[in-house]
């Protein structure tokens, strides 16, 4: 079996995991202009100044909670394809931690991040 990528597949990977990211800051964009810039008031659509139902500001509560977690989990995702785009720079790319295998394009292309091939994620979430 192979042990690296070929050019071509190192610069299809990098362009996917760029458009990735770019989909990532945009969402992360999306939802803070619509969360965290307004205040609370704003985000319940009550503009009146009275105060509303302790129901409606548990629901907004929590849907301003809901949005920096999904902001966070998106932070994170920036972070695993930050370092994938280091491994393209420093030549490993693809290949598994683990067994040091290529990792399969089929798996790289759903997960450009994969840090393990299908065989050595599924004994590591065994243990």
């Amino acid at each position: 079996m192979k042990r690296k990528l070929n050019k071509k597949d190192l610069e299809y990977f990098k362009k996917l995991i760029l458009k990735r990211k770019d989909e990532i800051l945009e969402e992360i964009r999306h939802i803070s202009e619509d969360t965290l810039k307004k205040s609370q008031k704003d985000a319940a659509g009550d503009i009146s100044g009275y105060s509303y139902h302790m129901a409606d500001v548990a629901t907004d509560t929590y849907d301003r909670e809901f949005s920096l977690g999904l902001a966070s989990n998106g932070q994170k995702s920036l972070y695993e394809l930050d370092d994938a785009l280091k491994k393209i720079e420093e030549g490993t790319f693809g290949i598994c931690e683990e067994c040091k295998l290529i990792i399969s394009k089929t798996r790289l292309k759903a997960v450009p991040y994969a840090r393990f091939c299908l065989k050595c994620q599924e004994k590591k979430e065994k243990r």
